[in-house]
C-alpha cells in the first residue's frame, strides 16, 4: 500500500509545472531517506510525511543562486 501511494505521489509530484528546475530526487534516494527514518525510530507514516513535507518546502522556498546557508 505504502509503496504504491508513494509512486503516485512522486509521479504526480515529477509533473507539477511548480518543478521547473528542481531536481527530484529517484525512488531510491526517497526509499534510503524514508528507512533512515525508520530506523532512526519514526514509524512508516510518519517517514513518509518528514519526506514529502521537505519535499514541499523545497518546492515553496527554492534556492536561490548566489544565496549562501548561514549557521546559527
Amino acid at each position: 500500500m505504502l509503496q504504491t501511494t508513494l509512486m503516485d505521489q512522486l509521479q504526480t509530484l515529477r509533473k507539477s509545472p511548480a518543478l521547473d528546475g528542481f531536481e527530484t530526487p529517484t525512488l531510491d534516494e526517497i526509499v534510503c531517506l524514508w528507512q533512515a527514518f525508520r530506523s532512526n525510530g519514526l514509524e512508516a507514516e510518519e517517514a513518509w510525511n518528514a519526506i514529502v513535507a521537505g519535499l514541499a518546502l523545497e518546492v515553496a522556498f527554492p534556492r536561490r543562486p548566489g544565496v549562501t546557508r548561514i549557521e546559527h
